[in-house]
């Protein structure tokens, strides 16, 4: 089997596996339909399904060395199939909760977990890259599979209950076809040679319980933490930022304004990946850093002089910045901790999103105390630096460990 085969097959599965990130969009037919729902109780459905994904992601990793990715984007397929069947029947939050926040989160995060797992075997002469463009794909799912949600759904009341019946069916059906392509490398596998890849050492193969004894993880945890948490903030108050500065621009230019952050989020991920296999993890790390401060300070400047292009412009940088996150946990996880203990190292890391989901409602409750988003761009700059102290204390753990 080649290996873009199995890279293809992956990137479709994170396509469809992504949808549970266009949530806002998802809900908004939900929340018509119950207009009685507070808006904390409709968001909490994202909390969930944050939480969801990274027990998900942690029990791929758990199950990988007995079970294979096949079989678990199998299991995925399966929960999504109940996950949005169960949705379209819901008439509490809390069954909203269980439905498709913890029966498709958990679906989300096996396929993340398996997909990156796996098909990083094929590609470790390029792990940035791969990583990069497979998490594209996870990152454009929200904007497309959004954008069909609204074409397609009824306008009439619970209309949206027959879309998630069809999301349902087609991530099923989709996933089921694409998991017997998701198969390792077998033990005489060589990768292509050529190209231009940075060249590093071999990493060691570092088990979870020793990776979470060291400095260089928890450094990197808090990297993640706080640029998710930055990511997380502005997609959740991009929309107020441009309702404000755009107040005379027709809210569809707004939607697709907004859509941006998602379009360039994907960009972002492909181009941080190929930039990592280049340069390295601390110039990937720092640039990232940067992106984010520029966006904030951007969208800072937006604010106060009423500029829709200087706000769009943060937009751009801000979804760059973000996008450049993923694909940086995953290959700092490889490259710092080696093959053999991949699936569960990683899904340990990618748990800072846990703590990271609550970014967007800090930086709603920022902007209910100050009655303004500059609360919201002054957070993200701050991340942004935080990270940059991480990166840089990281860069101290590496000089060391040479030394030692």
């Amino acid at each position: 089997m080649k290996r873009w085969h199995v890279a293809a097959a992956g990137f479709t599965a994170l396509l469809l596996a992504g949808m549970v990130y266009a949530w806002s969009i998802l809900s908004a037919p939900i929340a018509q339909e119950f207009p009685h729902w507070s808006k904390a109780q409709l968001s909490m459905t994202f909390t969930v399904v944050m939480i969801f994904f990274c027990l998900g992601s942690v029990a791929a990793g758990f199950l990988s060395a007995r079970v294979s990715a096949r079989t678990l984007v199998w299991i995925a397929a399966a929960l999504f199939l109940t996950g949005f069947l169960s949705a379209a029947r819901i008439r509490t939050p809390a069954a909203l909760w269980l439905s498709f926040g913890a029966v498709c989160g958990t679906a989300s995060g096996l396929t993340y977990n398996a997909v990156l797992g796996t098909i990083g075997r094929w590609y470790p002469d390029r792990p940035g890259l791969i990583s990069g463009i497979l998490l594209m794909g996870f990152g454009f799912s929200s904007f497309l599979i959004g954008k069909l949600y609204q074409a397609f759904t009824p306008a009439v009341s619970g209309g949206w209950r027959r879309s998630f019946l069809v999301l349902g069916a087609v991530t099923a059906a989709v996933l089921a076809l694409c998991a017997p392509a998701l198969k390792r490398p077998g033990t005489g596998f060589v990768p292509p040679a050529g190209g231009k890849t940075r060249r590093r050492a071999a990493a060691a193969e570092v088990a979870t319980g020793q990776m979470l004894r060291r400095a260089d993880f928890w450094l990197f945890y808090l990297w993640a933490a706080a640029l998710s948490a930055a990511g997380l903030a502005l997609v959740s108050q991009a929309g107020g930022i441009a309702r404000e500065i755009g107040a005379a621009v027709p809210p569809a230019a707004i939607a697709t304004t907004v859509g941006l952050i998602s379009i360039f989020n994907g960009l972002g991920r492909v181009l941080s990946g190929g930039l990592f296999d280049r340069l390295g993890r601390r110039a990937v790390m720092l640039l990232d850093c940067g992106c984010f401060l520029l966006a904030g300070l951007l969208l800072t400047a937006a604010l106060r002089a009423g500029s829709y292009a200087l706000m769009t412009a943060g937009f751009v940088v801000g979804g760059i910045a973000y996008g450049g996150v993923s694909p940086t946990n995953s290959a700092f996880t490889g490259a710092y901790y080696g093959p053999r203990h991949y699936p569960l190292n990683f899904s340990v890391v990618n748990s800072n999103l846990m703590i990271a989901s609550f970014g967007s409602t800090v930086a709603g409750a920022l902007y209910d105390r100050s009655g303004t988003y500059r609360s919201t761009d002054l957070m993200i700059a701050a991340l942004a630096l935080l990270g940059a102290a991480a990166s840089a204390a990281i860069t101290v753990c590496d000089r060391k460990r040479r030394r030692a």
